[in-house]
């Protein structure tokens, strides 16, 4: 069975990943079975650098295939904000409930219309031996008024999946598999796994 590792020490993403990945036959390691590879400091300016980043550090450290992603959510009204910066949009301490505030008040008074925004995902592969892919994913919604839902982590308390009619903190985890941005980006990935796999075990 190959052995992956999965760039993150974020017990919802390795929940989320382990499930996906399951039927596929890969074994998924994660940061915590290598306490000597401390934080890696996302400094790009973009997901994608971001996901790379990661996952070549990672990579490099352990001799080992890496999958990163770099993830956020995209508020249209705020110009794409708060974007590579979601985990620490209320500042470098803050956690979910906290940028869930701030992006709330950022919002205060604006009409429904004007609340669309995105969760993107960007899923990058790097093995030792150079070789590199990756995927995106994007899951459409708007940011809610208030809080709903228990599930999920992030922002998914306020962010309403418009075509169902409900929070993605409210969706079964096989239903936010389905429809999300991070669910989106592994199907791609999966689908071009053979060839990167070829390639980084070449």
């Amino acid at each position: 069975m190959d052995a992956i590792v999965l760039a993150t020490r974020n017990k919802g993403k390795i929940r989320e990943f382990n499930i996906l990945l399951e039927p596929f036959g890969l074994t998924v390691r994660s940061l915590d079975e290598f306490p000597e590879i401390g934080d890696i400091p996302e400094t790009g300016e973009t997901f994608v650098e971001n996901a790379f980043i990661k996952a070549r550090a990672v990579a490099e450290a352990t001799g080992l295939v890496a999958v990163a992603d770099d993830s956020g959510i995209e508020v249209d009204h705020l110009g794409g904000a708060p974007g590579v910066y979601s985990a620490r949009f209320a500042g470098p301490e803050c956690d979910d409930h906290a940028n869930n505030e701030k992006l709330l008040a950022e919002l205060k008074g604006v009409p429904d219309e004007k609340r669309t925004a995105r969760y993107h995902c960007v899923m990058a592969a790097a093995a030792p031996n150079g070789a590199e892919t990756y995927t995106e994913g994007a899951y459409e919604g708007r940011i809610a008024h208030e809080y709903k839902g228990d599930g999920g982590f992030g922002y998914d308390v306020i962010f309403l999946d418009t075509e169902l009619g409900r929070h993605a903190a409210e969706l079964s985890p096989d239903e936010k598999h389905a429809r999300s941005h991070r669910g989106e980006a592994i199907r791609k990935l999966l689908d071009v796994w053979p060839d990167f796999w070829a390639k980084a075990t070449a």
